[in-house]
C-alpha cells in the first residue's frame, strides 16, 4: 500500500501522488517516511524533500512549514516549494555561489541582521542547487 503525498504552498500544489518512500528534511535531522508509519506532526526546515513514486528518487526543494503523517498519509504545507526537474540547474548554481560569497562577506563584517539574512538566502540557495541535482 503506497503513501499519499500531497505538496501545498499558499498558492499551489507542487506535488500530489503517491509514493513508496518520503524523506522529508524535519527540523531535527532527516526524518523516513514509509507506510505504517506511526502519526507525525513535525516541522520542516529549508531544504531538499525526496519521494520515491517508483524506483527512482524525485527532489523537491522545500522552503520550510510543516508535515503530518497519518493514516499513509502526508501533508506537507510549506511557504514554498519547487520539483528539483523544474529548476534550471545553471541558474540554481549561480544563485548558490552569490549567496555563498554573500554569507563569507556577512560572517566577515559582523552585522547579525546580515549575517542571519545571508544565512536564511544561502539555505534557500543551497536547497534549489541540490534539488536541481547540484551536488552540493
Amino acid at each position: 500500500m503506497p503513501l499519499t503525498v500531497r505538496v501545498i504552498t499558499p498558492d499551489k500544489t507542487v506535488w500530489d501522488g503517491e509514493v513508496q518512500e518520503v524523506i522529508l528534511p524535519s527540523t531535527s535531522g532527516q526524518l523516513g517516511v514509509l507506510t505504517g508509519h506511526a502519526p507525525l506532526l513535525t516541522g520542516l526546515d529549508t531544504g531538499v524533500m525526496r519521494v520515491r513514486p517508483d524506483k527512482d528518487w524525485k527532489s523537491i526543494a522545500v522552503m520550510g512549514g510543516f508535515a503530518e503523517v497519518e493514516q499513509d498519509e502526508i501533508k506537507v504545507l510549506v511557504s514554498s516549494a519547487e520539483a528539483g526537474d523544474t529548476i534550471d540547474k545553471e541558474a540554481a548554481k549561480a544563485e548558490y555561489n552569490a549567496a555563498q560569497t554573500r554569507l563569507e562577506e556577512a560572517n566577515k563584517g559582523g552585522e547579525p541582521r546580515e549575517q542571519i539574512k545571508a544565512a536564511s538566502a544561502f539555505k534557500r540557495a543551497r536547497a534549489r542547487f541540490q534539488a536541481a541535482g547540484g551536488l552540493v
